[in-house]
């Protein structure tokens, strides 16, 4: 082991002190809403990147009955450009549970908040450190470089005995006072000095004990886990407008990527023309290509190939048109739009 805890959790929050964000926009009013609201959208995302998200998300949706009673719809397209689309899902899901089974009240205790969707350990304890001053370790992924690289931990965080050494290093270092300090200083550590890439060693506090510092390895750590071919996929998307220049958009199932979100008809089929009369019900004529625009998930690559058509005839009306639209781009409906998606659209009505 390398100093003792104490010290590393004092010089941790004698950091946070002088250079720590103090004044994020949910620090203003630490209502367990909005803690619970700015916790889900920062998991995997980067806090410039979710500000602008969080301020519109809270003024459309104040509080949690509002949440509760919204469209889905709505709710992502507000979550639209954001990414990772099941955060959005899952929060309105477990909004309308709170509603329906606690009065509109969030739950205080851990294990009922781990029960809610899209909430993990780490998550469920910073939204009680931030909004009730509860003592509960975090252990999300800036957490996992610090402590790794200050004790020096060999192996992938996401292995069982490793991330078990991780909790219990995490539980020890997190103090009995100013817990919701403590929480935003690990964090922000992470973010701004002990980061994945060019750590920025001579501005840490900890760089003294830091063991891997001292052995001059610090990027090594966190290990990474082996690297595997990430596999290719191709879609086309087919861009069809009508003569009032409405464009025919679908909704993608619950599940999956870009679950619940309104997509382009996608198609596999070479004959794109035989496709839509037999799937949409509908005659088109196709232009030519776009070039391919490159799109990366967690998991894989997918090339997309965007094609624009028109309707060849006056009738727009689609087969199973539930889960259809003609989407006005001039007059935009709110729904939650992937981010290629809205490029496209964009680009339908404002070519180069």
């Amino acid at each position: 082991m390398a100093a003792n805890e104490t010290s590393f959790t004092l010089q941790v929050l004698t950091w946070f002190d002088i250079h720590g964000r103090r004044r994020l926009p949910w620090h203003a009013n630490r209502a367990p809403y909005r803690i619970w609201v700015s916790e889900i959208m920062l998991q995997q995302t980067q806090v410039t990147t979710v500000i602008p998200y969080y301020e519109r998300f809270i003024a459309r949706f104040p509080d949690m009955s509002t949440l509760a009673h919204a469209n889905i719809d709505e709710v992502l397209h507000l979550w639209t450009g954001l990414g990772y689309y099941a955060r959005a899902r899952n929060l309105h899901r477990a909004a309308c549970l709170i509603v329906d089974e606690q009065r509109g009240v969030f739950p205080k205790e851990l294990d009922q908040v781990q029960q809610l969707p899209g909430i993990g350990k780490s998550t469920a304890g910073a939204i009680l450190a931030f909004a009730f001053g509860q003592r509960h370790a975090i252990l999300d992924g800036n957490v996992k470089r610090v402590l790794t690289r200050y004790y020096r931990i060999s192996g992938p965080p996401s292995e069982r005995l490793i991330e078990k050494q991780l909790w219990q290093l995490a539980e020890r270092n997190t103090p009995c006072t100013r817990i919701a300090d403590y929480t935003q200083a690990i964090m922000d550590l992470g973010a701004m000095v002990c980061r994945r890439k060019q750590p920025t060693c001579p501005s840490c506090p900890l760089s003294v004990a830091c063991l891997a510092h001292k052995h001059g390895d610090q990027e090594a750590y966190p290990t990474p886990r082996p690297r595997k071919v990430r596999p290719k996929k191709q879609t086309t998307m087919l861009m069809v407008r009508n003569r009032a220049g409405h464009v025919l958009l679908q909704r993608r199932p619950p599940s999956g990527i870009w679950g619940g979100l309104w997509s382009f008809p996608e198609c596999q089929h070479p004959d794109l023309k035989h496709w839509c009369a037999q799937q949409l019900g509908i005659e088109i004529e196709v232009e030519s290509p776009w070039r391919t625009i490159a799109h990366s998930f967690t998991h894989f690559d997918l090339n997309i190939t965007p094609v624009p058509a028109r309707l060849a005839a006056t009738n727009d009306k689609i087969m199973e048109p539930d889960d259809s639209l003609w989407y006005n781009p001039r007059n935009p409906e709110m729904l939650g739009l992937a981010a290629p998606v809205k490029l496209l659209l964009d680009a339908l009505e404002n070519p180069l």
